[in-house]
């Protein structure tokens, strides 16, 4: 999908300064929240326009689109799994990203620690927390996470923190409940397991402020930068679970 090249520095600072007045409202730096360009079904020439604006990180919700893409892409980005992690394409995940936001089962983490030790790599990565309990939804529920993060065997996958989906609801402050319990969670398991989970991965087009408010340091943006996606793509991303948008 092409993309309207003149208009994107003109939408990226609308967006920087939307963090930047959430940032204000919450007291926190602007510094401590990362923009994740989410650049599903935008080619490279989109991507590149966005790098000469000054962004650096990059998501992918699907693996197979990520492959086709990243190797045309300017070489100097750092790209984010943040779409659900299917056991068969790990390997090709831990070399194409960073860091992989979205690690949704103890199988999951298995395999991508397995698969690192292999290829000799560490990759960082969120837990994927499913804090509304919908049945639709992947992730951890919140009393897996303990035994989870007091492993001492994860040699290759270096949890730096949470990340959630909310419910989806048309208006943003209905995000705000789940976003404020990841941020709970995250406080109390720091506690009780003494991990330091300095990131928490939540907030996308529609709630990204709400998100930073509850202490986001990760937003998972798309649409308000690169423009609307098809409504069939939006449907399917619904039904897949993206998370980015």
């Amino acid at each position: 999908m092409s993309m309207d090249a003149g208009n994107f520095s003109q939408r990226l600072a609308v967006v920087r300064e939307r963090i930047a007045s959430a940032c204000a409202r919450a007291g926190r730096d602007p510094e401590a929240v990362t923009l994740v360009a989410v650049a599903k079904n935008f080619g490279p020439e989109a991507v590149a326009e966005a790098a000469g604006c000054g962004l650096a990180v990059f998501g992918e919700n699907r693996v197979q689109e990520a492959r086709q893409k990243i190797p045309l892409c300017p070489g100097r980005l750092e790209w984010h799994l943040v779409g659900h992690l299917q056991r068969n394409k790990v390997r090709e995940a831990v070399r194409l990203f960073r860091m992989i936001h979205s690690i949704d089962s103890a199988s999951i983490l298995d395999a991508v620690e397995r698969v690192c030790a292999e290829e000799g790599c560490v990759v960082r990565a969120c837990l994927e927390v499913n804090v509304s309990g919908e049945g639709t939804k992947f992730g951890f529920a919140p009393d897996a996470v303990p035994p989870v993060l007091e492993r001492r065997d994860l040699a290759h996958v270096d949890l730096v923190g949470l990340m959630t989906i909310p419910p989806l609801a048309p208006e943003s402050e209905a995000a705000r409940p789940a976003f404020r319990r990841l941020r709970q969670l995250r406080d109390e398991w720091r506690a009780s397991c003494g991990v330091d989970l300095p990131e928490l991965s939540m907030g996308m087009s529609e709630d990204f402020e709400v998100a930073i408010e509850e202490g986001a340091t990760l937003v998972r943006i798309g649409t308000l930068l690169f423009g609307p996606r098809q409504r069939a793509d939006r449907q399917t991303d619904e039904g897949a679970e993206a998370g980015g948008g």
